[in-house]
C-alpha cells in the first residue's frame, strides 16, 4: 500500500527563547536603565520585564493581582497560543469575566520572570554590548527577581497587591514578596511550594543542571547563536523528562501508561514503552519553547531558596508576612511534599490550617486542579 510520507519535522533552533523581531503577542515590557545589585554580589546594569495584564487598573490601584508562574512558565497566564505565544495560558480557567480572578473586577499582572527567555532578560537576551549574555549572566536568587519584579510594581504605580498568588517557583517568589515587602501585599496564596529548597529537591534539579552543561552543544552556555539543531536539545531534553517524572505521581503513571508498549514499538528490541514516548513528547516540545540557559539559572536560583537566609532563620521570616494567607499543597505531590507547606501553614501568623488539593497528578496538581485553585482564589477575594 502506498503511504504519503510526513515532511521532515524542521530541527529546533538552538534556543526557544522569545527574540527581538517576534512578534510581541500581548506582553508589554517594563525597563530598568540603571543597575539592579544582585545578593550574591555584582549587579545587572540594566534590565526589562515581559509582563502582561488583564482587567483595568482601579482609579485608587487596589485591585491589582500578582501572578507568578512556576519553572517554564511565562508571563501568558491565560489566552490562546498564537503570535507570540507559543503556548495557551497555563492557568487558563482561573482568569477571565466570571471566573476566580474576574476581570471586571481585578487587574491582573503576570509577569516572566527575570532571568526568563520569554522577553525578560535572561541568558538568551543581549548584553548593553550587543552580545548575548550566555555564560557571562549572573547568578540569580528569587530576592532578585522580586526586586525587579517591584520596579515592574512601582512603575505600573501599584504600592500594594490586592492579592500575590504562584505555585511552585512562583509559590517561592510569591513567599519572597510577602517578607521583603510585607506592606506591600494584602493576601498572599501559596502553592505546592517551601519556605527553603531541601535536599532532594536540590539534588534532582543539580541532575537537571548536569545533563544540560555536560551536552557538547551547551559550549559553556554560549549556544545562543548556533545554528538551528545545534543547541543543548539533548541536556535541555534529559532535564526535562527527569523533572516530569518528579512533577507527576507514581500511582497516576502506573495507571495511565503501565508496562506497555508505544504502538508497535517493542521494548526488546529497542523500542520504548508509552511512559518513555510520553516523556519524550513533553522533552521534545519543550526545547522548541525554552532556553537551556534560562532553565539553568532559574533553578539554580530555585536551589538558592531560603527564605530565612540572613532574617534570623525560618521562623523569623516567616512571622514578617502580614498578608492574609492561605497555603494549600497537593495530596500526591512528590517533589515538594506537603510537610513543607504544613511548615509554612504553621509558621506565618496570618495563615489559619494547611489547605489540601486533592489530585492524582502529582505536583502538577496545582496547575491542573483549577476549580480546587479557584474556590482558595474566592476565598481570599471575597
Amino acid at each position: 500500500m502506498n503511504t504519503v510520507p510526513h515532511p521532515p519535522v524542521p530541527l529546533p533552533p538552538a534556543s526557544g527563547a522569545w527574540r527581538e523581531g517576534d512578534p510581541a503577542g500581548r506582553r508589554q515590557w517594563y525597563v530598568r536603565d540603571r543597575p539592579l545589585p544582585l545578593e550574591a554580589g555584582g549587579e545587572l546594569p540594566s534590565l526589562r520585564l515581559a509582563f502582561e495584564t488583564w482587567g483595568r487598573l482601579a482609579p485608587d490601584r487596589s485591585n491589582a493581582v500578582l501572578v507568578l508562574h512556576a519553572l517554564t512558565g511565562d508571563s501568558h497566564v491565560t489566552g490562546p497560543a498564537g503570535p507570540g505565544h507559543p503556548t495557551p495560558g497555563w492557568w487558563d480557567g482561573l482568569i477571565g469575566p466570571g471566573r476566580a480572578l474576574d476581570t471586571d473586577r481585578w487587574f491582573v499582572v503576570a509577569p516572566n520572570v527575570l532571568g526568563g527567555c520569554q522577553g525578560s532578560t535572561g541568558p538568551s537576551s543581549l548584553r548593553p554590548d550587543g552580545r548575548r549574555w550566555g555564560s557571562s549572566f549572573p547568578f540569580l536568587t528569587q530576592r532578585d527577581q522580586v526586586a525587579a519584579e517591584a520596579g515592574l510594581a512601582d512603575s505600573l504605580g501599584i504600592d500594594r497587591w490586592a492579592l500575590v498568588a504562584g505555585g511552585s517557583m512562583g509559590g517561592m517568589r510569591a513567599l519572597e514578596w510577602a517578607v521583603s515587602h510585607p506592606e506591600r501585599a494584602e493576601a498572599l496564596l501559596l502553592l505546592a511550594c517551601p519556605a527553603a529548597a531541601g535536599a532532594e529537591q536540590i539534588a534532582w534539579a543539580g541532575i537537571q543542571v548536569h545533563a544540560i552543561r555536560s551536552d557538547p552543544h551547551w559550549r559553556g552556555g554560549d549556544y545562543h547563536d548556533a545554528g538551528p539543531g545545534q543547541g543543548p536539545h539533548n541536556g535541555l531534553g534529559l532535564a526535562r523528562r527527569l523533572a516530569h517524572v518528579t512533577y507527576r505521581s507514581e500511582p497516576e503513571l502506573q495507571a495511565r501508561f503501565g508496562r506497555a508498549p508505544q504502538g508497535t514499538e517493542d521494548p526488546w528490541a529497542g523500542g520504548r514503552h508509552q511512559v518513555a514516548s510520553y516523556l519524550d513528547h513533553h522533552a521534545a516540545k519543550l526545547v522548541r519553547r525554552f532556553d537551556a540557559g534560562t532553565y539553568v539559572v532559574l533553578t539554580q536560583a530555585m536551589n538558592s531558596h531560603d527564605a530565612g537566609r540572613a532574617r534570623g532563620g525560618t521562623a523569623a521570616a516567616l512571622r514578617r508576612v502580614t498578608a492574609r494567607t492561605l497555603v494549600a499543597g497537593v495530596d500526591s505531590d512528590r517533589l515538594y511534599p506537603l510537610a513543607q507547606q504544613a511548615e509554612l501553614a504553621a509558621g506565618i501568623p496570618t495563615a489559619d490550617r494547611l489547605r489540601v488539593i486533592g489530585s492524582p497528578h502529582g505536583h502538577d496538581g496545582f496547575l491542573i486542579e483549577t476549580d480546587q485553585v479557584a474556590a482558595l482564589v474566592r476565598e481570599l477575594t471575597g
